[in-house]
């Protein structure tokens, strides 16, 4: 775990002392909007509400929590087909409503790497909330303590399995199609991620790369031996001949008859930490991009692009095509998440100021919400 800061996400914006004259109050936030415009059109929207929000008296504190950035890029590569899929949610709260009930920011990410067909990575991607978030029951809480991240995980491994047991049940799924899945949830400072393949989650600290998950390839040595242990053998590198992954969800030819112990299995593996100013951004890619590139390759093509022009969904693009220089084999699919702005990755703040209350007339808020709308239909 790492060690605990004070902000974990900040956004893109200068910390500022807001004045006390209402004019001046109302030009610093049309400045402020000016500068937002450069989010993209989802973050800029949610940031607007922040803000109208913040004048209202809705939510206390800073305006530095708000946003977390991603970007997401996929591309069949060599293959004939796709099998690929993921989900990108920057505010999970938003997105899920009143379902749940979470610390602030909140996000959800998952990448879904098929085999045997597109079928099962489909199926997954088209339920994984009702499987991760409806059907297990996820934990409601305000803050982000040792019972509440227990419950999480309890939640999301109950997902995998909930996951893997429908696709045995949905006439649709082939029983020979399955998937690999990684998710990656993000809660106040936790960054929890849960993975049944290839797939890889890697972090971004201070230019390092730290990996948030461990590939289930037969190579693996644990893995190796819960699958002799289990009657099953690898035959090169391949699991009982056959399959690349000791980890899976469907795949049901392989573990019938239901209830007997497979060699394959959906059981995710869980890898938390602690988030802290020193964590840039979150990678997560299929086994096509590590294939063929480290993790530290990876991180480092990554962070100079978003010096360049702190862009996630260029970066996962240009990370892609990267991987397609290198000859990979496969389909490709990676997500960027960002937690700090291009700022700070510059020049560290060694100090924070936090902004103060203002007060609006009710002309100079009927104005700048005039403002901000239409910014936001930019």
């Amino acid at each position: 775990m790492g060690a605990e800061a004070e902000v974990v996400v900040r956004t893109n914006i200068p910390v500022l002392d807001v004045p006390s004259s209402e004019l001046e109050s109302f030009r610093l936030l049309v400045s402020l909007g000016s500068l937002l415009m450069r989010f993209g059109k989802r973050n800029r929207k949610r940031f607007f509400i922040k803000i109208f929000n913040l004048l209202d008296g809705k939510i206390s504190g800073t305006l530095l929590d708000s946003i977390i950035r991603s970007g997401g890029f996929a591309d069949i590569g060599p293959r004939r087909y796709m099998e690929d899929e993921h989900i990108r949610i920057d505010d999970l709260s938003a997105h899920m409503g009143s379902l749940i009930t979470v610390p602030e920011p909140s996000a959800f990410f998952g990448v879904f790497d098929g085999h045997g067909g597109p079928e099962a990575a489909a199926y997954v991607k088209k339920n994984a909330m009702r499987f991760f978030f409806e059907d297990g029951d996820f934990p409601r809480a305000s803050e982000v303590s040792d019972a509440f991240i227990l419950e999480a995980e309890k939640c999301l491994r109950k997902g995998f399995l909930l996951a893997d047991m429908a696709l045995a049940d949905d006439s649709i799924v082939s029983s020979s199609s399955g998937t690999t899945a990684l998710t990656a949830l993000i809660v106040g400072r936790l960054l929890m991620v849960a993975n049944a393949g290839d797939c890889r989650a890697v972090l971004c600290r201070k230019g390092e790369a730290i990996d948030m998950s461990q590939d289930h390839r037969p190579n693996y040595a644990s893995e190796r031996k819960r699958v002799e242990e289990l009657g099953g053998f690898i035959d090169d590198g391949y699991l009982n001949g056959v399959l690349s992954v000791t980890r899976a969800l469907g795949d049901w030819d392989m573990k019938l008859p239901r209830g007997s112990s497979s060699p394959l299995i959906a059981e995710p593996e869980f890898r938390q930490i602690t988030l802290t100013e020193d964590d840039e951004f979150l990678i997560i890619g299929c086994d096509g991009i590590w294939d063929v590139l480290s993790s530290q390759q990876a991180v480092s093509l990554v962070r100079r692009g978003l010096r360049r022009h702190d862009d996630p969904e260029q970066c996962a693009k240009d990370l892609v095509m990267e991987a397609l220089r290198l000859n990979t084999f496969d389909n490709l699919t990676v997500i960027i998440v960002c937690f700090t702005s291009l700022d700070q990755m510059e020049q560290p703040s060694t100090r924070q100021k936090k902004l103060r209350c203002c007060s609006l007339s009710a002309e100079a808020l009927c104005s700048l919400r005039s403002f901000l709308d239409g910014g936001s239909n930019r």
